[in-house]
């Protein structure tokens, strides 16, 4: 079970964040392929310097079309003065604590991952990075990322794991990618949130009119 003995794996605080600002990126080639529609998503590896320790990375993002994180999965190595491997997953706040989050590779059995933490925007789940995992992942297609709301309802999301291999096995994006696919998102969500603003005015000069 990857969900055992997860907070002997937790990460300092201090990297917590660090590893949020890692969790940035995107090739340029791919960028340029998607659609202008989509937000910045797949599978990347990111890698940085934190005083003593070297953080890699290798992460999927998924958001919403206004920019709210929906998951992300996060497989952080950390080397030097602390070494420790750890899977994150995070999925949005206000959620019940004790189900975890349900990990499931493909069709096989589902794995509860316990929370470690909880931030306004989001929760995040831990367990022990081990070489089992990593091969499960690049064996399989698709996870399942099963969290359970405050309304006891649970929030099965799916990540796709093409891609994943290469990102894991290959060299780290470039911090011009990183850059560049931050300013994706931000003008993708800016883009949308206004056209959500456009769209309530509509309604709301036509729900006038029809007053009248």
């Amino acid at each position: 079970m990857i969900g055992q003995n997860a907070k002997a794996y937790r990460l300092p605080a201090a990297l917590f964040g660090a590893l949020c600002m890692v969790g940035i990126g995107g090739s340029g080639q791919a960028l340029a392929q998607q659609a202008q529609q989509e937000p910045p998503q797949g599978w990347f590896k990111a890698c940085t310097k934190q005083e003593d320790v070297d953080v890699c990375n290798v992460q999927f993002l998924r958001r919403a079309e206004t920019g709210q994180l929906l998951t992300s999965v996060n497989l952080i190595e950390v080397k030097g003065k602390v070494n420790r491997s750890v899977l994150q997953i995070a999925v949005p706040s206000g959620r019940l604590i004790p189900p975890g989050i349900g990990l499931q590779v493909d069709g096989g059995t589902t794995q509860k991952i316990e929370y470690a933490i909880c931030v306004p925007d989001r929760c995040v789940a831990e367990a022990p990075l081990t070489d089992q995992v990593v091969s499960a992942f690049k064996r399989g297609s698709e996870l399942t990322l099963t969290s359970v709301n405050f309304q006891n309802q649970p929030n099965p999301i799916k990540v796709t794991l093409q891609g994943f291999t290469n990102a894991f096995d290959g060299e780290p994006l470039q911090q011009s990618d990183l850059d560049e696919r931050q300013k994706r998102l931000e003008e993708f969500v800016s883009k949308n949130n206004q056209e959500f603003v456009d769209k309530l005015k509509q309604a709301q000069e036509q729900a006038k009119q029809q007053s009248q």
